[in-house]
């Protein structure tokens, strides 16, 4: 990966990493697969993992916030 490409899809991770029982992180809604392999995975990768990330979000919302 170039991080000087201005397309570079950086890491969702917040730095608040706790896995639920789903093996989900509660900071940045990826799974635990999803979080090993974010190096190793391509921009268009990068990018469905984040969109599902931001699913995986608002279904936590709705779940805890009515």
């Amino acid at each position: 990966m170039n991080f000087d490409d201005p397309n570079f899809v950086q890491s969702p991770c917040i730095s608040q990493c706790c896995l639920n029982e789903d093996d989900i992180c509660v900071g940045c809604f990826r799974h635990i697969d999803e979080i090993t392999g974010w190096h190793g995975a391509t921009n268009e990768e990068r990018k469905k993992i984040i969109q599902t990330c931001k699913l995986r979000k608002i279904e936590n919302d709705k779940k805890f916030n009515g």
